[in-house]
């Protein structure tokens, strides 16, 4: 759905969206593992997996965790064309656990504690992987109305996720983890009873430093700054510090848009539109999906079609299962 989530209906894979969701889901527990081969059209090695699972303590309390690993294939460095060179495996990964509450019949809160591990496997002897530990905080909302004399329900969502300490993989030069703030909106529409429709909007804001050009053409007055600054003056900062003005802030915003049709509560299509500006980064793509859910079991499959032409994401398929531990655990 054009990579939105943080307002949508409640499932498994809210840890990743929004844990705060995880109080309103109707299921006591329950567990997902997604795949999704990376890059395919550079490489065939570059492959994500995700792990996640929740579990209800009572009434208002829900707990949860994920691990999401990154491995980024084989590379080979070499010294000179003669070297045959040596083959590293640089991978990451980052473990969660999240604790969410019903605050009331409406809302909901949630806090996430992380640890991430990136190991760039570089052949250089004083590189090591890098550590870091953050955290998220998240809330959710939803509400009933009636649309055009049907029942139906708006949400909203807003998540401020990886706020943490600086990552280094020199004990030297500290670089920022993407602390990044997810606002959206969801509306969520019964058409009879059989069908249902859902539309979403996110919005993304990456709370760190705009990098900039250096009055120093060697970048070290810049680099010392961005070293020198703390994480919470970092994250306020960063709505007003881009060179360009409100005009370039207004640019690092991305934009998500999803639409979701249910049938029968059982048959999914899904479309979206992810969209972030060409100075940015430029990755504009459009999305198509499908979901299908049993008693126990739910299978979602979702495909990437680029709108900018040779783009390295195009033709990216991404597959996730489902499982209701309840249910499975009655039977």
């Amino acid at each position: 759905m054009g990579n939105a989530g943080v307002a949508t209906s409640p499932d498994v894979n809210s840890q990743h969206w929004n844990p705060a969701k995880f109080a309103f889901i109707d299921s006591n527990m329950g567990a997902s593992m997604s795949y999704t081969p990376w890059l395919r059209k550079l490489v065939n090695d570059i492959n994500m997996y995700y792990l996640t699972g929740f579990m209800r303590l009572d009434e208002m309390q829900t707990i949860s965790a994920s691990l999401r690993y990154f491995t980024l294939g084989d590379i080979t460095y070499t010294t000179s064309v003669e070297d045959r060179g040596y083959i590293v495996n640089p991978n990451e990964f980052a473990l969660d656990v999240a604790y969410s509450r019903l605050l009331s019949e409406k809302f909901s809160g949630a806090v996430a504690f992380r640890y991430i591990r990136s190991d760039l496997n570089a052949m250089q002897e004083d590189m090591q992987p890098g550590n870091s530990f953050a955290a998220d905080l998240a809330f959710y909302y939803r509400t009933p109305v009636k649309l055009m004399g049907e029942s139906s329900e708006l949400a909203a969502g807003i998540n401020v996720s990886n706020i943490g300490n600086k990552i280094s993989y020199n004990e030297v030069d500290k670089l920022f983890i993407p602390t990044n703030l997810r606002l959206g909106l969801a509306l969520d529409s019964e058409l009879d009873s059989y069908n249902r429709m859902v539309f979403t909007l996110d919005l993304n804001k990456l709370m760190v430093p705009t990098p900039r050009r250096s009055t120093d053409e060697s970048g070290d007055d810049y680099r010392m700054e961005y070293s020198n600054m703390s994480v919470t003056k970092a994250m306020f900062q960063s709505f007003s510090d881009a060179p360009g003005g409100m005009k370039e802030e207004l640019q690092e915003i991305t934009y998500s848009l999803g639409a979701e049709y249910w049938y029968a509560n059982q048959f999914a299509l899904r479309a979206g539109y992810f969209h972030e500006h060409e100075l940015k980064g430029n990755r504009k793509h459009f999305t198509a999906g499908v979901g299908i859910q049993f008693n126990m079991m739910t299978l979602d499959a979702s495909y990437i079609i680029p709108v900018v032409a040779d783009n390295p994401l195009a033709n990216t398929i991404r597959f996730s299962l489902g499982i209701d531990l309840d249910q499975l655990s009655k039977r």
